[in-house]
């Protein structure tokens, strides 16, 4: 049996590079500056929860497999490094994890994720050869056509880079927004467990845009301690920690 922690990630605008500041401000225009500052707040609690709880479990996972990593090993650390000096709370979290000794693994095809943040870059009205320029309003049209193909595409390969490296009596930690759909393509020996619940967190994006009735108790539960019942990590094999 192989086990894997899903955490169903809320993205910061420092995960987004050059198009942080255009996604910031339109995302503050639809929620409003009010919502959206509290929105930062559930933001950052929420990613400190994930970080107690992940850190500490004992053995560690063996493997992480994170949303938008296009490489692993030197180069993967690379990657890694420079989002969490960017002050990515993912990434700093993932970082941790592999000094820690857990193994991140390239988790999305470098292509794929060109092709996305090209169609991303239409949406939100950015010229594609100068992310700091464009004009405002975006091709959202354009945009909708091709993400649910694109976002099937990525989901197929994170999954078969799951089956593919998480071996037999592994743990693993799929950090992976909300919005994917990894698990039904995922091998039938690995057990998947959400670090916090999928619909939850989907309900949560929806009550921040619109249904604000639900939204405190949403920004609640994801900010609340993670608690999963029984032993998560694999044992440790001969000669490892106790």
């Amino acid at each position: 049996m192989r086990r894997l922690l899903y955490v169903p990630i809320l993205h910061t605008e420092t995960d987004l590079g050059s198009m942080a500041p255009s996604i910031g401000r339109q995302s503050m225009q639809l929620c409003g500056e009010e919502w959206w500052n509290k929105h930062c707040e559930v933001l950052s609690r929420f990613w400190q929860t994930i970080a107690d709880y992940l850190l500490s479990l004992s053995p560690p996972p063996s493997r992480l497999y994170q949303d938008g990593l296009p490489a692993g090993g030197e180069a993967g650390l690379k990657v890694i490094e420079a989002a969490a000096q960017r002050g990515s709370p993912n990434y700093s979290l993932v970082l941790e994890l592999v000094k820690r000794g857990v193994t991140a693994e390239k988790t999305e095809d470098p292509s794929l994720l060109l092709m996305e943040f090209q169609n991303l870059l239409k949406a939100i009205g950015i010229g594609g050869e100068a992310p700091g320029g464009g004009a405002p309003g975006g091709d959202k049209g354009s945009y909708a056509s091709g993400r649910d193909r694109l976002m099937r595409a990525r989901d197929e390969f994170i999954a078969r880079t799951i089956n593919e490296t998480l071996k037999d009596g592994e743990t693993g930690v799929l950090f992976l927004g909300a919005y994917h759909d990894v698990q039904p393509l995922l091998a039938a020996d690995v057990s998947v467990r959400e670090v916090k619940d999928l619909a939850r967190v989907r309900a949560y994006f929806k009550a921040l845009l619109s249904e604000r009735r639900s939204w405190e108790s949403l920004a609640d539960y994801l900010c609340s301690p993670v608690s999963l019942p029984g032993r998560l990590a694999a044992p440790p094999g001969p000669g490892g920690p106790p």
